[in-house]
């Protein structure tokens, strides 16, 4: 007997006899437990999909023209020295992800048993005429409904979480000096942060880079370790184009001894 028909007899059951023995209720949410659990897709075939859809991912992001992207100065010899560090983030998001659809799982579960048990326990002993099977089956599948659902948003999250840690340690190992937010709020549908918008294309500053430390510029629109970064938020597409160079900062970025520091190396490049 699949989840369906069981909570079919157990919806049935309770409409005729009513709620007269707590004992009874724990057998019946113990079985729709167990039926839910057997109603799911295998946690081995989920947790393959993730890992199949991050490594998809991980492959994308490391692409030159994505490199390029997010990453002007970052030359191949950078990226292929520093595979095995990315890696390791792709390894432990896999990790992370898998778990977190294991928790969401279960709360998905524990709602379902929830909204049945609020159910039967409403209802009087003796039972009840009035009833609507129907319509209880449906409240008390909506969780249930949306499991597979959600499985398929947190992979897509998690790979722009991906993303975001790999970019962070690529940033780290280029020396950026600052990093300019790219938001895809002009995209149609997508529900973006207000104040995710207002960060668009604005330029921060990497506290204590190299540059920072030699009085070459100022924080601009701010520092990026004093916000939640791109991708850090559920469901943020946000990403962050990092910068090296003085030359591709905002002119009110640089101080004075940063201007003249650029203006000489334009002059011995000339």
């Amino acid at each position: 007997m699949n989840f369906h028909e069981l909570l079919t007899n157990a919806i049935s059951y309770f409409t005729e006899h009513g709620f007269a023995d707590i004992h009874i209720l724990s057998i019946w949410l113990k079985r729709l437990e167990e039926a839910a659990k057997e109603q799911l897709p295998p946690e081995k075939v989920v947790e393959q999909r993730l890992k199949k859809s991050l490594i998809s991912q991980f492959e994308r992001v490391l692409t030159p023209t994505a490199i390029k992207h997010r990453h002007p100065d970052a030359s191949r010899f950078t990226i292929a020295h520093i595979k095995p560090q990315l890696r390791d983030e792709l390894s432990k998001r896999i990790v992370a992800s898998a778990n977190l659809i294991k928790l969401n799982r279960q709360q998905m579960i524990d709602r379902t048993l929830q909204r049945f048990s609020g159910w039967a326990t409403s209802i009087p002993e003796g039972g009840s005429r009035v009833v609507d099977k129907r319509e209880v089956k449906s409240d008390v599948t909506k969780a249930l409904r949306r499991v597979t659902y959600e499985e398929r948003r947190v992979a897509i999250d998690q790979g722009h979480k991906l993303m975001a840690s790999i970019d962070a340690v690529i940033a780290m190992d280029t020396k950026a000096i600052a990093g300019m937010w790219r938001s895809h709020w002009r995209q149609a549908g997508y529900d973006y942060r207000p104040d995710h918008k207002e960060r668009d294309q604005k330029v921060y500053a990497m506290r204590g880079s190299w540059a920072m430390e030699k009085g070459l510029l100022h924080k601009g629109a701010g520092y990026l370790d004093e916000m939640t970064g791109a991708g850090e938020e559920p469901f943020c597409r946000c990403y962050i184009v990092y910068l090296c160079n003085l030359r591709d900062l905002p002119d009110d970025m640089l101080t004075e001894k940063g201007r003249k520091l650029l203006s000489e190396t334009r002059v011995r490049a000339a």
